[in-house]
């Protein structure tokens, strides 16, 4: 396959081979903060709820059963954000779904600010929850099509640190803003990106692999050679590109291929993954603070407080992910990070729930294996796919994520009330076991290999 434009003769494979070549330089850095800031602000308002929850779950009297629907509605809302975003960013591309998400959250964002009564901020929070459950698996596909393969797992895990970094300073405004100045500000400072999303279309290209994957292959020329410029008016020689690039297949994106030859194992292997860890990280993220504050009695600000600490220690166990993960591999580092976060949490069963101190040395350190495991799926998951259905994989992928963050929080509620704090870490740790178990039993290795490699 290949077409006339500008009066030369393009050809797919020449394209990806020139695209394959360009080695990270400060294009690449611009385009992951522009996107950044973008999922920045998902973490953000994705854990606003969290240290906004014990401020008016107090003042509107809420039973556990109400937290837990509305801290779910959200998760759901991005179940169906991410389902519908797969499929518009493989017909549409990868930036105007990103742009519309923003901007679909950062405005819904304001409305929670506004909200009433629970059901009103319930029913904010899942059409917000529509927007944040779209980007970021459009975002993280997106990063992954422009990096080189020898550094792409430290390129996009430094990309996704900006996410976790989004959800410290969920806790830290949560922490600083809420006692002071009440829940509400935190939700109109989660609007911020709004005008963001009028931004990213204008100043980032299409991704080249999806302009090539559709037949565009002037697009897709038009936008490797303003990256090319960028990378050589930075002071950045382009190597000669490697001919032997495989080019695949142009198919339409069927959910069915998902499910064949090699992707099968694939797909189900990630599902099994991504509930195990987010039924987990999501569950005990969002009932922390309120755990510190109505089971073991702390002060409103001793709860966030604590709750920011476990935060804090999660995004260190995502740095050592990203200066490990290019040399170790994928593989071990997501088995290792499942069994010492189950290790840590059924640790704390065994000894016991016995002061708020227990629980934050025993759920940090859990928190410490499983930050690096909840990067690293956001990393694994589009490398598994071709770009006719990486999208899609991706986006289906992390909508079990979804499911499994928007029933962490209710099985917290159910064990809580019927057996007590104890029953809820063996929950969680028995999870992140299973997780380790299946990752070294089925997960596929991707280190170092370019994604045409990975999946012809």
């Amino acid at each position: 396959m290949a077409s006339v434009a500008s009066g030369r003769i393009l050809d797919p494979t020449a394209v990806l081979a020139r695209l394959a070549r360009i080695p990270v330089s400060p294009w690449h850095v611009r385009a992951r903060l522009i996107l950044g800031i973008a999922t920045f602000f998902d973490g953000f308002d994705l854990l606003t709820i969290s240290f906004a929850l014990p401020a008016f779950a107090q003042s509107w009297h809420m039973s556990p059963a109400q937290i837990g629907i509305v801290i779910s509605s959200a998760f759901f809302g991005q179940l169906i954000g991410a389902l519908c975003a797969g499929w518009a960013a493989e017909r549409f591309g990868r930036l105007p779904v990103v742009a519309i998400a923003v901007g679909s959250y950062a405005l819904m964002s304001i409305g929670c600010a506004l909200a009433w009564s629970p059901a009103a901020l319930t029913a904010f929070r899942f059409v917000q929850g529509l927007g944040l459950g779209a980007e970021v698996p459009i975002a993280t596909t997106y990063v992954n099509e422009i990096a080189p393969a020898q550094s792409r797992g430290q390129f996009y895990v430094f990309y996704e640190l900006i996410f976790v970094v989004g959800l410290i300073a969920a806790g830290v405004g949560g922490a600083a803003i809420v006692p002071r100045f009440g829940w509400q500000v935190m939700f109109y400072i989660g609007a911020l990106p709004l005008l963001l999303a009028f931004v990213l279309v204008r100043v980032l290209p299409e991704s080249p692999r999806w302009l090539v994957s559709r037949g565009r292959l002037a697009e897709a020329d038009a936008a490797v050679t303003q990256i090319e410029t960028a990378v050589t008016a930075s002071g950045r020689e382009l190597p000669p590109p490697e001919l032997h690039v495989t080019v695949p297949a142009q198919e339409k994106a069927q959910v069915a291929e998902l499910f064949r030859g090699i992707y099968r194992r694939r797909t189900f292997c990630v599902w099994a993954l991504w509930f195990c860890c987010f039924s987990t990280t999501y569950g005990l993220a969002t009932w922390l603070p309120t755990l510190y504050k109505t089971v073991l009695h702390l002060s409103l600000q001793q709860s966030l407080n604590f709750g920011l600490i476990t935060q804090i220690v999660g995004i260190c166990g995502s740095v050592l992910l990203a200066i490990l993960v290019d040399r170790v591999g994928r593989k071990p580092l997501l088995a290792l990070g499942f069994l010492g976060g189950g290790v840590a949490l059924i640790a704390l069963f065994f000894t016991g729930v016995t002061t708020a101190m227990s629980m934050l040395i025993f759920v940090s350190i859990g928190s410490l294996f499983m930050g690096a495991v909840s990067i690293g799926l956001n990393l694994y998951t589009p490398e598994l796919y071709p770009t006719r259905i990486r999208a899609l994989g991706n986006s289906i992928g992390g909508a079990w994520q979804r499911v499994a963050a928007g029933i962490g929080p209710n099985v917290v509620a159910g064990l809580l009330g019927a057996y007590g704090l104890r029953s809820v870490f063996v929950y969680f740790g028995v999870l992140a076991l299973a997780g380790a178990a299946l990752t070294w039993a089925f997960a596929t290795e991707t280190k170092g290999q370019t994604l045409e490699q990975l999946s012809p």
